[in-house]
Formats: structure tokens, C-alpha cells, sequence
């Protein structure tokens, strides 16, 4: 290896993470920009501050050019012919400073890729050697570290969430006028496992309430897990697989303890992509129990007649912000779109829209990392722009860390809307049967 004597014991552990990882797929990510520059035009980043550092074919560098530094002979002979860097304090700050504080991992980028290289990929092995010289943002590595130690990213104790779950119940029995309304906790043999996501009981039960409500409607059988119900995986934004595996497993034992059929994911964009879509490779088996989010379920209760909804309880015209790792590496797309035209009388569409919308700003673990909050919120101009020209007054998204990135993007540029999950917005149009 190039100059391993210079290297730090934690600069060998970084660069032994991008050879155990030279497979094919990597190899060929890495060797695939050709440097065209039309992905620039695809990054809210370079947008906002044209800033060359962040077009994403520049982000692909800050791993390749290590990669040809230290795997390829003319990177070991001739590094700056070729572009190749050492490992070295200068280009570790620049990579925290790109591959954490200057990307979203959205992957518009790759949508508009003419090479089709996968940018998210490359960023989150970069920041995966990052993990290993321990230089984690302190706010994304200590919401990683809650999550493992207390079971959700925001470490509330289940004393507290099982204080909040027991009021939403009551709540819930009031509403509907049954006392036979309930949001189950713990209970084996049930048909669904619903996860959450901690910021709802935090600070937005109503979420939790909009979901009881549609499971009674439904007549679903249900639980919720008081133990292990986190939707989120931060590890997967920090890059620390060890960590992802770990939560990972959990959820997946907890399916199992439960004896649940279905694991349904809360509208969260990055915890569908994290544990439908990555937590197979993470823990290295398949699921024995289909994984599907909420929207798609809630979609499915519609098409065969188990909710009715009557959308002239909505009459506030509705935009959709479609989250990047739900919309652009999920696919699910249609789903959203099917159910708001279902509960709601005034439906517009964002321009652009579906797997070319903009990122709001707030992926990637960025809302965790205080140290980047200006340029978050700067970036999210661009989406902020988007609202305002739909003239909508509610702005609907499938994705709790959309929903606290569009919040505040709502207070600093003024847009005068109100954001609503998918479920709040179907729960408002519920028909309610009244016959006892």
C-alpha cells in the first residue's frame, strides 16, 4: 500500500473498509464518471451555492481518488497525473466537510446521471471510512448511539411511551364513540407489527391517533411493540454497518417474538429504504413476513373498500412532496397520489415532480447535524420556492424528517402552510360507520 507508514492506525482501518469492499459493483462506480458535469444541475447544493466541491461527480472523488491512489499503479506512481490523493488530515476535513455536511444522499443526482453511477453509494462507503477514524458529525453519531442504547434515536424511556400510547387510546375511544377502539400494545398473534417513529410520540401523537383511527375503520388486527418499534436507522446515514445490522436484527426478533404476519413501516422515507430495502443484506437473510410502509397499506384499504373516505371533509388545495429515499430508491410513487386524490377535493402536483422532485434538505441524517443547520436551510430554498408555486395551503409527505425539514423551511420563508402526514389527512376524511 502506498505510503502505509505514514498512515494512523485509524487511516489504515478507513482505507482497509474501501479494499474489503472492492468488489465489482464499487470497481465500477468508481471508475465510471466521465465527468460530464450534468449531474451538477440535479444537486440542491451546487444550486444554491454553486460551489464546484458539490457537484456530485466531485463528491464521487472523494472516495475515487483514494481508490486510485492506493489500489490502482499509475495512482501508487504517478498520483497527480491521475488525479489520486493521499489519505491525509487535509482530505479527511474536506471529506467530512462534502461527504457529510454537503450531501443529502437524495440520488437525483443518479436519476440524471448519463453513466448512471450511483452517487448515494460511493457517499455513504466514504462515510463509512469515516466511521472508522471516528469522525461522525457529534449530533448524527449520538443519534445512532441513543438508538442502540435505548431503542429509538430519541431515547424515550417506555415508561414515557407507554404513558403517551394509553392517553392516544382514550383519546382514540372518545373520538370514534367505542369503547372497543383501542391501540394495542405488546399483543402476540396479531395480523400487523406497526412501527413508529420517535418523534411522533415525542411530538406529534396525532400521527399516532390518525393511524388508530384508520386501523379501527379497517378493522385491523394490530399491535404496536413498546420495546422495539423504531422505524428509523440513522447507522444507515452515518455509515456505521455494524450498528445498522444491530437495529436491524432487533426489529426482526421482535416480528418474530410478537409472532406478527406483517411488518408495516411508518411514513418514514429513509427507515422504508433501511429496513425493507438494506436490512436483508445488513443481517444476511431474507424476511420471512412481507415489509410494506403505511401508504401502501392505506392505499390497499381504499382500492378494496375497507375505509371509505369522503374528501369534501379536505377542501384546502394539497401539494405533495415526495421523499427521496421512498420515491427515488423505493418506488413507491403512485401510492401517495392515489390516496390524496381519494381524501382530498384540491390535488397539485409539485413541478418538477415524482423521482425528479428536489430534496427538501433534510436526508442524509442533516436535521442530526447542527453544525451543517445554515447550509440545510439555506438548500431548502429551492423546495420552499417549489411549495409557494402550487399556491397549496397543505403541504402532505410521507416522511417525518420531511415533515420537520418543511416545518422549518415553512417559519424561515414564510410560506404560510400547514404539513400534514398522509395519515392525518386520511384520518380527517374517515366515514365513520355510527350503527352500534
Amino acid at each position: 500500500m502506498a505510503n502505509a507508514k505514514k498512515l494512523t492506525k485509524e487511516q489504515k482501518k478507513a482505507l482497509d473498509i474501501l479494499a474489503r469492499r472492492l468488489n465489482g459493483r464499487l470497481r465500477t462506480h468508481l471508475n465510471s464518471c466521465v465527468r460530464c458535469g450534468l449531474c451538477g444541475d440535479s444537486c440542491h447544493y451546487y444550486l444554491r451555492y454553486g460551489d464546484e466541491r458539490f457537484i456530485p461527480g466531485n463528491k464521487v472523488d472523494q472516495i475515487a481518488r483514494l481508490y486510485r491512489r492506493y489500489h490502482t499503479i499509475m495512482g501508487r506512481l504517478l498520483p497527480r497525473w491521475v488525479g489520486a490523493r493521499d489519505l491525509n488530515e487535509d482530505t479527511i476535513q474536506e471529506m467530512i466537510d462534502v461527504i457529510f455536511g454537503g450531501c443529502s444522499m437524495c440520488g437525483r443526482c443518479s436519476v440524471h446521471c448519463s453513466i448512471g453511477v450511483d452517487v448515494p453509494f460511493l457517499v455513504r462507503t466514504a462515510r463509512t471510512m469515516l466511521v472508522e477514524l471516528g469522525l461522525v458529525p457529534k449530533g448524527l453519531q449520538s443519534t445512532v448511539d441513543a438508538a442502540l442504547t435505548t431503542g429509538n434515536n430519541m431515547g424515550i424511556p417506555r415508561e414515557e411511551l407507554v404513558d403517551t400510547l394509553q392517553w392516544l387510546d382514550e383519546d382514540l375511544k372518545m373520538e370514534v364513540e367505542d369503547n372497543q377502539a383501542s391501540i394495542p400494545l405488546d399483543v402476540r398473534g396479531k395480523h400487523i407489527l406497526y412501527t413508529l417513529n420517535p418523534r411522533e410520540p415525542k411530538f406529534f401523537p396525532m400521527s399516532i391517533s390518525a393511524m388508530g383511527k384508520i386501523y379501527y375503520v379497517a378493522k385491523e388486527s394490530w399491535t404496536i411493540s413498546t420495546h422495539c418499534y423504531d422505524v428509523t436507522n440513522y447507522a444507515y446515514y452515518s455509515g456505521d454497518d455494524e450498528t445498522a445490522r444491530e437495529l436491524t436484527q432487533r426489529l426482526f426478533d421482535e416480528v418474530k417474538k410478537l409472532q406478527a404476519e406483517v411488518l408495516v413501516l411508518a411514513e418514514c422515507g429513509h427507515g422504508s429504504r433501511a429496513i425493507r430495502w438494506e436490512g436483508p443484506h445488513w443481517i444476511n437473510k431474507p424476511y420471512p413476513y412481507p415489509v410494506v410502509t403505511v401508504i401502501e397499506l392505506i392505499a390497499d384499504y381504499i382500492r378494496t373498500g375497507r375505509i371509505k373516505l369522503d374528501p369534501s371533509k379536505n377542501t384546502k388545495p394539497v401539494t405533495l412532496h415526495d421523499p427521496c429515499n421512498l420515491v427515488r430508491a423505493g418506488g413507491v410513487i403512485e401510492e401517495q397520489r392515489f390516496v390524496l386524490k381519494k381524501a382530498v377535493t384540491d390535488f397539485i402536483e409539485m413541478t418538477p415532480n415524482r423521482v425528479n422532485n428536489y430534496c427538501c434538505g433534510g436526508g442524509g441524517g442533516q436535521l442530526s447535524m447542527g453544525e451543517f443547520r445554515d447550509r440545510r436551510v439555506e438548500t431548502g430554498q429551492i423546495k420552499a420556492d417549489q411549495i409557494r408555486k402550487t399556491g397549496a395551503k397543505i403541504v402532505a409527505t410521507p416522511c417525518h424528517n420531511c415533515i420537520d425539514q418543511l416545518i422549518e423551511l415553512n417559519q424561515v420563508y414564510k410560506l404560510n402552510v400547514e404539513i400534514k402526514t398522509l395519515a392525518e389527512i386520511v384520518a380527517d376524511a374517515l366515514v365513520l360507520d355510527k350503527k352500534k
